[in-house]
């Protein structure tokens, strides 16, 4: 793994609201500090899980502002500027440039399902309108269309695009990517992250990692440390929390109702057309909490010699 401007540990911030739907600050000022304090080192802010579809402009740039004011330089700030509009993602990467952003998140058009051609040149056209560092983010399953192998080797040329946040899931690709460009890789998929770690991603861009950064920290140590008995020791405590929060209905509903649960935030609204978690989605989260909870301290096999040793991850 490389290091990278964008950190490792990233976390696609939720968006705080109250029970209105109104932007929470007090929550949005609770959460920046829960997430640096457990050792998130990028926040990604107005990306899917952050209800981007939602969000006014003012809105998004406030954001930005506010986390950037709050991080003070101890995370770097990555904004969703993506749309399928290449005009508008030109104004919003302008907007949190200005609103302090170290970096943009740049999504494949969706809904337009535009070529490969035209994936390249909207990308291309958006990485010159700033000076900032571009991220991009594949993620097929929500926008329609993938960035190809040729696609995001052609962008990596471009000095301002750097990174790639893959929710697709093609491992054989992503390490074909990673073996032929400079572009640092980020599992966007939680499920994942233990393969996509192992096989040279710099990091991740995590939504478990709303309410567990502090777990994801201690797997990327173990995987850079070469430690793959930790790593696998730590990957199966985060399961079922991975399990309940990305697969019981949606990533941004979840980590909400996590982030509620531990007391994290004051509220778990979401707009629509989202809608709170009901009964029975709660009880699951809650009994992966307590799972959590459990298997906070767990036995590892240490890596010299077999000897057995005790890690123990810390809790929210």
């Amino acid at each position: 793994m490389t290091e990278s401007l964008f950190g490792a540990n990233l976390v696609a911030m939720v968006t705080p609201m109250e029970p209105g739907g109104t932007l929470s600050e007090p929550g949005l000022t609770r959460l920046v500090d829960h997430l640096l304090t457990t050792g998130c080192d990028g926040i990604v802010v107005g990306g899917t899980t952050g209800e981007s579809p939602t969000l006014t402009d003012t809105e998004a740039a406030l954001l930005v502002r506010t986390v950037a004011n709050q991080a003070g330089g101890r995370a770097r700030v990555i904004a969703g500027v993506g749309t399928y509009d290449t005009t508008t993602c030109i104004r919003r990467a302008h907007e949190a440039q200005a609103a302090g952003a170290d970096a943009l998140l740049l999504v494949c058009p969706y809904y337009s399902k535009p070529t490969q051609a035209g994936i390249v040149a909207h990308c291309l056209t958006v990485a010159d309108a700033t000076e900032l560092p571009v991220m991009l983010y594949d993620v097929p399953a929500r926008t329609g269309t993938a960035m190809e192998e040729a696609t995001l080797l052609e962008l990596a040329r471009h000095p301002r695009i750097l990174a790639v946040k893959d929710a697709k899931g093609d491992l054989f690709e992503a390490m074909s990517v990673m073996a032929r460009s400079q572009l640092a890789y980020y599992c966007g998929i939680d499920e994942l992250n233990l393969p996509y770690l192992a096989a040279g991603a710099t990091g991740l861009v995590s939504v478990v990692g709303n309410a567990f950064a502090d777990r994801n920290a201690e797997l990327i140590r173990a995987v850079r440390g070469g430690d793959l008995d930790t790593a696998r020791a730590l990957n199966a405590a985060l399961h079922p929390l991975a399990d309940a929060i990305m697969r019981t209905s949606q990533g941004a509903i979840m980590a909400k109702a996590a982030l509620a649960e531990l007391g994290v935030i004051p509220h778990a609204t979401v707009r629509l057309p989202l809608l709170e978690s009901p009964p029975e989605h709660l009880r699951r989260l809650r009994d992966a909490l307590e799972d959590g909870r459990t298997s906070a301290a767990v036995n590892v096999v240490g890596a010299m010699g077999g000897a057995p040793s005790m890690l123990t991850i810390a809790t929210t």
